[in-house]
């Protein structure tokens, strides 16, 4: 059975590394260019998977260049593509990313495609239904909303990776058992003006268990309705911090199956996200498990 469902962005990424961010109408030499899956449920399920869980995505994908790859992508990690519709004649959702060696970021450029939205088959929700946690990132939301009110039905726990303010946000939120909203996403829905008190807000407006905000490389904060917990970032030399926010949310869905508590789940994630800004690659710099275990321990934490 699969433990690990996610329902999300899936996109074909043109990743160029740039040694620095050029001016306009100029020419650049990029050092490296590459293609490979992207999107934030999408890379999160690949990442869950390398940790030692099973996972399948839920979704549309075209039969065009990219629809190919990202199909293919999935079963070269061992996410399970039984639950993909593909459809014919449409484009797919795309993107292009500098990665800047000198400021060590990231910029995106993308096309969402013109696939039709998922509306979910009987399959997809029984999927739903089997599973452990649905994960979902704001994407296909109609859909994202449905699965989220099966699964609320069903015992299924609802991981959201809170990062766009999508029209209809809200509806989502109130079904959402773990939240994990970026910072910016977190002051910006809520209006508050530290993390400790969006946290809060939200907590009190849509009743998830956990609220857990993420703040780059201040690491972030959890609020479990009591307290406001921080946990660190844990150190990395970083070549490639493109997905590192998608990794850290599938890592979080993994340690959760595998039994850890929220706390133990955010410092387990917070190290598999810098481990990953190691290499290059969203998806195939995700280090293994017991990789990630001892990193922490040689870090001073023992899961």
């Amino acid at each position: 059975m699969v433990k690990i469902v996610g329902i999300g962005a899936n996109v074909f990424d043109t990743l160029y590394n740039i040694p620095t961010y050029p001016t306009e109408d100029t020419k650049m030499r990029a050092t490296a260019c590459k293609t490979a899956g992207g999107g934030p449920v999408a890379t999160g399920l690949v990442a869950a998977q390398k940790l030692g869980e099973t996972t399948a995505y839920i979704g549309v994908l075209s039969d065009d260049n990219g629809g190919r790859f990202l199909k293919a992508d999935f079963e070269k990690y061992g996410v399970k593509t039984d639950l993909i519709e593909v459809k014919s004649g449409y484009r797919s959702f795309a993107s292009v990313l500098w990665l800047c060696a000198d400021t060590a970021s990231r910029t995106c450029v993308f096309d969402k495609g013109d696939l039709p939205p998922l509306v979910l088959t009987d399959e997809q929700k029984q999927g739903v239904r089997d599973a452990e946690i649905l994960m979902v990132d704001g994407n296909e939301m109609d859909a994202a909303v449905d699965a989220a009110a099966i699964a609320r039905d069903s015992g299924t726990k609802v991981l959201y990776d809170c990062g766009g303010l999508y029209e209809g946000v809200e509806r989502l939120l109130a079904l959402t058992d773990i939240m994990i909203p970026s910072e910016e996403f977190a002051l910006g829905h809520t209006g508050c003006a530290t993390a400790a008190e969006a946290a809060k807000k939200l907590f009190d407006l849509y009743s998830p268990e956990i609220v857990v905000i993420t703040q780059g490389k201040r690491g972030g904060i959890i609020y479990d309705g009591e307290k406001v917990t921080e946990y660190p970032i844990y150190p990395a030399d970083v070549v490639d911090s493109n997905g590192s926010g998608d990794v850290f949310h599938g890592a979080f869905a993994a340690a959760l199956v595998k039994g850890f508590d929220y706390l133990k789940c955010c410092h387990f994630s917070s190290a598999v996200s810098a481990l990953k800004c190691t290499g290059i690659g969203a998806r195939e710099s995700v280090p293994d498990f017991e990789t990630v275990k001892n990193y922490l321990k040689e870090n001073g934490y023992e899961l």
